[in-house]
């Protein structure tokens, strides 16, 4: 069976881009190139929360992922979220994203709400929902970022 790793980083940076990139820093992936694909949970895969991504391959590969994540100008925050429904008889599952300068209730509100709009959509008998959330703040002059990621497996040869 395949493990689906949850991980998530929050950062602060001199510009947009390198505060997401120290957000992906302290997820564990920023060494990797990012491909990201929609919500789906393939059947027989677990998920795993593991906060920090452990060695998933060289650096530059390229690496399958679900993302959620914002960056705002200071003074600011904000949060990203991932949320997931696995299958209570290993099929198929889903994963929903929010994020934005929003509360942490807020994105987590509209995850919940996400998943069961998309389990709707489907004839899976789905089990109960699990959130993870990240959280940035910058003050006057930098950067926040927020990233939660599920990746799929560990990375692939790019070239």
């Amino acid at each position: 069976m395949s493990t689906i790793s949850v991980v998530s980083g929050a950062a602060t940076g001199p510009t947009e881009l390198s505060a997401y990139d120290a957000a992906l820093a302290d997820a564990g992936v920023a060494n990797y190139n990012l491909v990201t694909v929609s919500s789906v949970i393939p059947a027989g895969a677990a998920v795993e929360v593991v906060g920090t991504a452990p060695d998933l391959g060289p650096a530059g590969d390229r690496l399958t992922v679900v993302e959620a994540r914002a960056t705002t100008a200071g003074p600011g925050s904000v949060c990203a979220g991932l949320g997931w429904t696995e299958s209570v008889d290993e099929g198929p599952g889903l994963f929903y994203e929010a994020a934005g300068e929003m509360e942490a209730d807020d994105v987590e509100r509209r995850i919940r709400e996400g998943l069961v709009a998309g389990g709707d959509l489907r004839e899976w008998e789905l089990g109960e929902p699990s959130v993870r959330l990240s959280r940035s703040e910058a003050a006057a002059g930098e950067y926040a970022s927020a990233v939660v990621l599920a990746v799929y497996g560990e990375s692939e040869p790019i070239v």
